[in-house]
This record gives C-alpha cells, structure tokens and sequence, in this order.
C-alpha cells in the first residue's frame, strides 16, 4: 500500500509539473528534474532508489516503442548517414575520449573500467531529445537526425558498456579480439533478428485482430515481449524494440483500423505523458543518495567533474562539423545533399542532453573489479548524475535561445501546404472515380453530399494557401458547427436529467459528437 502510494505521489507531482511548465511556456523534462532535485532535500519525503534493471527493461522499452512508431521511416532511411555517424560514431567518440580523461585522472583503474563510464556518457537520451526538439521548433530534418540518433545510439553505448565491463571485471588476457567481436554481433545482430521476427509475428497479429481493445492491448505487450526474448539469447533488446517499432510503424495504416489507431494513438500518448514526466523527475530525485555516498575531497572532485563535463561537450563538436562536411567532399554526396548552413552542425552539437538511461547504466556498474577489487562507483554515478543534470538544464534550457538566435531556416508552411493540397486533390479524384463506381442504385441524394463532402475536403486544403487574414469558409464552418455541437449536448444532457433517455443513448450521442470536435479540433491546429 505505501509503495502505490509513493507511485501516486510521484505520478501527481511529475504531472503537475508538466501542466506548471505547458502554463508558462517552459520545457516540462529541464522543469521536472529541477522540481525533482529540490524534492530530493525535503525532510520526510520517500528516498527513491532507480533500479537499473526496471529503467532499461521496464520504461526505456515502452519510450522507445512510440518513438519509433512515431518515426518516418523514408526520412530516417534518407538521413540514415549522419544518423548512424552520430548514433554509433559519435558515441564510440565520445566513450574512448572520457575513458582517456578519466583514466589520466586515475591512472591505477584499468582503462575498460574507465571506458566503460565513457559508454555510460556518451548518448544522448531519446525521451530529452524528441521531447525538447519537438517544444523548440526545429526544422524538420533537424528533429529527424536528432530522433533517429536517440533511437540507435542507446544501442552502441550499451553494447559497448557491455564488452567494457567484460574486460574489466574478466582476469587477465581473457577477453580478446574475438570476444569482442563476437558480443558485437551477437548484441546487435541478435537484437536486428529478434526485430525482424517481432515485425512479422505482431503484423500477423494485428492484422487478424479487429477488436480496437485488443489491438491496444497487444501493442502494449509488444516492446516487452521483444525485450525479453532479445534479452534471452543476450542480444540487444534495444535494437530489437527500435526494429520491431520501425517496421509495425511504418505498415501501421495496413495493420489496424480506424478505431484501433484512435484508441492506440490516444493511449500511447498517455502512457508517454505520464512516463515522461516520472522518468525526470525519478532523475533529479536521486541526488541526495548520490551526495551522500561521496568521500572524494573537494578541489579533486570538482576537477574530475569539469573535466568530465567538457569532455562529454566538447567531443560533440569536435565530431559533428566534420562529419557534416567532410562527406561531402565526395561529389556524388555532395550533389545529392548539398551542405548546410553552419547553424545547423551548431544546434546538433548543443543538442545532446543525457537522461534517465545514462542513469540507470551508470547504476549498473560492477561492485568490484576483477579479482573483487574496488574502484571508485560512487564517484563514476556521480560523474554521471552531473553529466545529465548539466547537459539537460544548462543545454536544454538553452537550446531554443541558440536556435533563435541562430535564425535557422524554418520549414516552408506553403511548401507544405502545397504539397498537402496537391496530394489531397488527387486523393479526392481517386475518391469520385470510386464513388463513380458504386454509386449505382444509391439515392443520389446520398451521392451528391459525398460529392460535396469530398470537395470540401479538397477545398479545405487549398484555403490553407491563400495567406490572408479573413476567416476562410473552412474557419467559418468550424466555428460555427463548434457552437451548434455544444447545443447539441446541452439538449442530450438536459433530456438524460430529466429521465427522457437512458444513460446508454447520451454515451453514445456524446461519442459521436466527441469525434466530429476532435475532428473540427484537429483542422483548426493545422490552420
């Protein structure tokens, strides 16, 4: 009962937080870890102690499932370059350049054990970067290089962790090249396998399910499931999830219907709500035990943990203009994707907040060494704690001041609508032929305001070009119908109080007034 109780809690803070920070403008992950390391001191208040394995096996999974569903596999197989050189390249980086700094700062630690925090530093978090990516407005190629990085690189550092604190906790000469070599493949081709098959099993399934609640409850069961059975033959479940979410993502419109993508939809973007917003605050909770455990003197731990901090910065740099730019030295690239402007290497760079997953892996660091010997664990979870509290707060709080600042060019919202629109036409040509078609014995009263209908849809797409200030039709009609639907429900609700209609015809009056608002609501968000 307590236990539920702390979740409640937490669960009513983090969401609370997040209103706080939608209310004045604020980005919810930096406002929650901040809320959660003020918590963190408050007398009588439940420590909470992050458990790595539910971190990595029980929220990371879920995150990562609707990101990936979430993400457009053309774009991320047009930008599948500078996404792998930041997802596996950067962080490979990145590790082996913390790992040299800490090991100059103790030089009697094995350098696997100070490679191994490196892996632990070196991603970027995908819950931090698609949550403050998407607030700050970035243009979109900007947003899908930043996803498909947090996607994969989860994946690089954990399987280099892994093969890190083989060789650190192994005696000597007993990991060797091939070992090496053979956890790569086993991690990442297991988890790429594991993907595959969770892609063809759970279509299969969907496919064959009609019931939107058992299509909501089996996507629910699916980023677990490829976990597990990634996890059991010691592959990487992150690349398994990562697959498994491109693939049903991509087939998604084939897969369920409409009433199960509404309800899937919905559900998802709660789970992510509330998982989100737990995960930060869990974060900035955990200070007080990390404080706590460290005896290192002062003007050492301060130097170790600047150092840390610039070399985690730093290396971002030092790799991303490079491999921006060098690649398309190449004509063939440089033909097909030309160079960027200089602001767009510079907001990548200063992009790379870590989060709860640096955490939890930094939590899941060996007691001992080799031979049961010691190494200092509390002050390499305390470099880490810094690393996310820094490069999340001081970063993220930033990065919509740089991208200002830095004037990046914006999408074209007429491009877009142009293309929008065009595309619409032809769906609505494809719809009159099919209407053509069957339309044969139908009361042509029916046929006419399907007629209509579809060409007000059309209609609505090429108002979205005109620019002016003046309410367009589609504006006018939506207002309008606005104000009817709320009269309509006043008269269902009056009618269900004075006893003229059961329970059941007011559910389900209000359900399909419920869909035509969501629907009104919708059209005014894309004006």
């Amino acid at each position: 009962m307590e236990a539920l109780f702390e979740v409640v809690v937490f669960l009513a803070i983090a969401t609370f937080g997040a209103a706080l920070a939608r209310r004045f403008g604020l980005l919810a992950p930096i406002l929650l870890v901040v809320v959660g390391l003020g918590l963190s001191f408050v007398p009588g208040l439940p420590q909470v102690r992050l458990d790595p394995e539910l971190v990595l096996v029980g929220i990371l999974p879920p995150l990562l499932w609707v990101a990936a569903l979430e993400t457009s596999v053309p774009a991320f197989r047009l930008n599948l370059r500078p996404i792998l050189l930041l997802a596996v390249g950067l962080v490979i980086f990145t590790a082996f350049a913390v790992g040299t700094v800490l090991h100059l700062f103790l030089p009697d630690l094995p350098y696997a054990i100070c490679l191994a925090l490196g892996a632990v530093v070196a991603p970027p978090d995908a819950v931090a970067a698609t949550a403050v990516a998407r607030k700050v407005g970035l243009p979109r190629r900007i947003v899908t290089i930043l996803e498909g990085e947090s996607l994969v690189n989860d994946a690089t550092a954990l399987v280099l962790l892994r093969v890190a604190v083989a060789a650190a906790t192994a005696s000597a000469g007993s990991v060797g090249v091939a070992d090496v070599a053979r956890e790569v493949v086993v991690a990442t081709g297991g988890g790429i396998l594991v993907g595959v098959l969770g892609v063809v099993v759970f279509s299969w399934l969907h496919k064959r399910t009609t019931d939107p609640v058992l299509d909501n409850a089996l996507s629910l069961i699916v980023p677990f499931t490829v976990v597990f059975a990634a996890e059991e033959i010691h592959a990487s479940g992150v690349v398994a999830v990562v697959v498994t979410g491109l693939g049903i993502g991509h087939r998604l419109p084939l897969l369920l219907s409409a009433a199960s993508r509404l309800q899937t939809t919905a559900f998802w973007r709660l789970a992510r709500f509330l998982l989100e917003g737990l995960v930060f605050l869990l974060v900035g909770l955990q200070l007080r035990e990390v404080v706590r455990n460290l005896d290192e003197p002062f003007g050492f731990l301060a130097g170790i943990t600047a150092a840390t901090l610039g070399t985690v910065f730093l290396a971002r740099f030092v790799w991303v203009f490079p491999a921006t730019y060098l690649a398309r030295l190449v004509p063939r690239i440089r033909r097909r994707d030309p160079a960027p402007p200089v602001q767009v290497p510079i907001v990548i760079g200063w992009a790379g907040m870590r989060g709860v997953v640096t955490l939890a892996a930094a939590l899941a660091l060996p007691l001992t060494l080799a031979g049961d010997r010691p190494y200092p664990r509390d002050l390499f979870i305390w470099l880490a704690f810094a690393v996310i509290v820094v490069t999340l707060v001081a970063q993220g709080a930033t990065l919509p001041a740089v991208a200002r600042r830095l004037r990046l060019p914006p999408d074209d919202p007429v491009q877009d609508a142009l293309s929008a629109a065009a595309v619409q036409q032809q769906a609505g040509r494809a719809a009159r032929e099919r209407l053509d078609e069957l339309a044969e014995g139908a009361p042509a009263a029916v046929v006419e305001r399907l007629r209509g209908l579809v060409q007000s849809r059309t209609n609505v797409a090429w108002e979205r070009l005109g620019g002016t200030e003046r309410e367009t039709p589609s504006q006018a009609y939506g207002r309008l119908r606005q104000e009817m639907i709320d009269a309509e429900r006043e008269v269902f609700r009056a009618a269900r109080d004075s006893g003229k209609i059961p329970e059941e015809v007011l559910v389900r009056a209000y359900r399909d007034l419920d869909l035509e608002e969501s629907l009104l609501r919708q059209e005014e968000e894309t004006d």
